[in-house]
């Protein structure tokens, strides 16, 4: 277990957010003839972090992984200037494609919520989502900051929050519908972002994504969510606090929103 130490340095909790918040990164394969190769790919992730790709059947990668599925995928922030300086982490798993027409839609619709400009080639005969079942990765995050961490430490579980994962659809096209306001003040209030078209991708037990252009930043939650009721709950509470650090009045509406409890029970709510 990858405890944070005396410190604060949390290694898992580093690996968590470079996960949900890197849009690409290196997949390693090995060659036929036992090589390894290295190639760029775009990524998102599924709810429980673990990563997701869209592969064509004619890549390389692809033909490689299809007789071993051992492959590694180096993932970093991007920190400009010295580019050592930024966190990176190198996973090494086992890869799968995505089977089953739920699993299918639902990998589909979180990768293209990260790159929607694979949406003209994502349903093509020989384009397929995969997985990443990770095993380990190994964290740089600076100067004494080098840490091996189980998969188990950075991964979300998802057991008893089937009703939350459920309503996630929902829950972000409704976010994104009527309270844009409220996912800006999440970037810029809460985690210091630059001001942006901020958009919410994904939400998951553990906090949400966000998005602006290629920008990609993750928001934590302080407890853990199981019901589409306390995901509502915890966006209201984010909300406001969002709004009090940027001096920023909650909106008057007719009908409750983010920041706004109306006291209505949105556990059903598909809007």
């Amino acid at each position: 277990m990858n405890d944070m130490n005396a410190s604060g340095f949390d290694a898992a909790a580093s690996v968590k957010r470079l996960l949900r918040e890197t849009r690409t990164g290196a997949l390693a394969s090995l060659d036929r003839d036992g090589w390894p190769y290295a190639s760029l790919v775009q990524l998102a992730t599924l709810h429980d972090g673990s990563p997701i790709l869209l592969l064509s059947q004619l890549a390389r990668h692809t033909r490689n992984i299809a007789g071993d599925r051992r492959v590694s995928l180096l993932i970093d922030e991007r920190r400009e200037g010295d580019e050592l300086q930024g966190a990176r982490a190198s996973l090494k798993g086992h890869i799968f494609r995505v089977e089953g027409e739920a699993d299918i839609a639902t990998a589909r619709r979180r990768f293209l919520a990260r790159h929607a400009d694979s949406a003209g080639f994502a349903d093509f005969a020989d384009f397929a989502f995969y997985r990443i079942e990770p095993e380990s990765a190994h964290l740089v995050a600076g100067f004494g900051r080098i840490a091996e961490v189980p998969a188990a430490d950075f991964l979300t579980s998802l057991a008893g929050a089937e009703e939350a994962l459920a309503s996630e659809e929902g829950a972000i096209a409704h976010m994104n519908a009527d309270h844009a306001d409220a996912i800006g003040l999440y970037a810029t209030a809460l985690l210091g972002a630059a001001p942006g078209a901020w958009r919410m991708t994904g939400i998951d037990p553990e906090g949400c994504d966000l998005m602006s252009d290629h920008a990609a930043r993750r928001l934590p939650f302080d407890r853990r969510m199981a019901s589409a009721h306390d995901v509502h709950r915890i966006l209201v509470e984010l909300a406001v606090k969002a709004r009090e650090i940027a001096g920023v009045p909650a909106p008057r509406r007719d009908r409750g929103e983010a920041g706004q409890d109306d006291g209505h029970d949105h556990r059903h709510d598909r809007h």
